[in-house]
């Protein structure tokens, strides 16, 4: 394996207690609206209709002002193993757990938005280093994607997923990684398919929670729960999507709510975590108030509100965004977890992953895996990228 080169550099954060000090000042200032009005009586998903309860946020908010401990995720951050390079011109920042197994394989991790890092640090441990010696391991890398939390922000356009998954495959060689396996959900599955279909030379194979088909395919054919899934998909991107449209369009005046009131944030935030989750009523059903507020006091400490947001600018709204021609011939595992917000059927994902080794459709989880089912989620990416390193023999 090459050695890595002396380009990356460590990186403990410490954010200044003043930061900390105004983001509670901020709290304890925020001007709130009405409550929602909406028929039916907790719980239940009809108190979402119009947003975030007003409810649900002040009682996040007070925890968030009075009880979260942002230096116990801070810690775990540098525990981890947090880096810093530069890419293509600019700061590329990462997690980089190596195993102490001989035999592990490089895997790059790819978070989307509203995500971040945050979603992967629970599991990198178990992934480099398994307590089942039969499992396989990995060299866990997982960085910020361009204009997320310690990741540069571009000055300029861009940075979409074509330009990302190049820099990857830089990243992955600067660190002595020459060839590795890939896997990603929302964005990270978007950037992971590039990987795929651009780098076969790099790639061994993917992993995906987000596996697009090229527009235009017919559903005749499709059995009737295929139909359901592109109909479910479709309905996503015509009636649940403004906040893709906002930041695709718009993402400067979004942004400038998302980097100045940590309510805003909060909120902004907050509701796709409760849309997109397998819960019956609130996302903390499922994913603590302390996991998520790392995720979003990240984002908020960082300044990346409106940031983040223009992947979506750059990408030309988070729909149909690979090229149409793009084909995906190494092997690829794919795994379709129920409440997620994009599902295409294996007929249709056939079309652009030529090599599929592993189909998945588990019977419970949403868009966030590795926080609503972390144990599950460990399991199903072990399970894939087995599948992937047989089919490279």
């Amino acid at each position: 394996m090459p050695r890595p080169t002396s380009d990356v550099h460590p990186l403990d954060i410490h954010a200044p207690e003043t930061d900390l000090a105004d983001l509670r000042a901020r709290l304890a200032a925020a001007r709130l609206p009405e409550a929602e009005t909406v028929t039916g009586a907790p719980p239940g998903p009809g108190r979402w209709d119009q947003g975030v309860p007003l409810a649900d946020l002040v009682d996040v908010v007070a925890y968030w002002r009075t009880e979260y401990d942002w230096r116990a995720f801070e810690a775990r951050l540098n525990a981890v193993g947090q880096f810093r390079t530069t890419v293509d011109g600019l700061d590329i920042h990462f997690l980089h757990r190596r195993s102490a197994r001989a035999d592990a394989t490089p895997l790059v991790l790819t978070h989307g938005w509203p995500g971040s890092v945050a979603e992967f640090v629970d599991i990198v441990d178990e992934l480099a280093d398994p307590q089942d010696a039969d499992a396989p391991a990995f060299h866990v890398v997982a960085p910020s994607l361009p204009g997320f939390a310690y990741s540069g922000k571009p000055a300029s356009t861009g940075w979409g997923v074509e330009r990302i998954a190049a820099a990857w495959v830089e990243l992955m060689g600067r660190l002595g990684y020459p060839t590795f396996l890939a896997h990603g959900g929302d964005w990270g599955g978007v950037i992971t398919t590039v990987l795929g279909g651009r780098f076969p030379a790099h790639v061994l194979g993917i992993h995906t929670t987000v596996a697009q088909a090229p527009a235009g395919l017919t559903t005749d054919g499709l059995t009737a729960a295929e139909r359901a899934w592109t109909e479910q998909t479709r309905d996503f991107w015509q009636h649940r999507s403004a906040y893709a449209k906002q930041q695709a369009t718009g993402p400067q005046t979004i942004g400038y709510s998302l980097v100045d009131s940590p309510v805003g944030l909060l909120a902004w935030i907050l509701d796709k975590f409760a849309e997109w989750t397998d819960t019956d009523d609130s996302p903390f059903e499922t994913i603590s108030r302390d996991r998520i507020l790392d995720n979003v006091t990240l984002y908020w400490l960082t300044r990346s509100g409106a940031s983040s947001a223009r992947i979506y600018y750059e990408s030309h709204g988070g729909i149909n965004v690979l090229d149409p021609g793009l084909r995906v011939d190494v092997p690829s595992a794919i795994t379709n977890y129920p409440r997620d917000i994009e599902k295409y059927p294996r007929p249709w994902a056939q079309e652009r992953f030529r090599q599929i080794v592993r189909w998945a459709t588990p019977d419970g989880g949403g868009h966030f895996p590795s926080l609503e089912l972390p144990e599950y989620f460990v399991r199903d990416l072990r399970d894939g990228l087995a599948a992937v390193l047989e089919a490279t023999r």
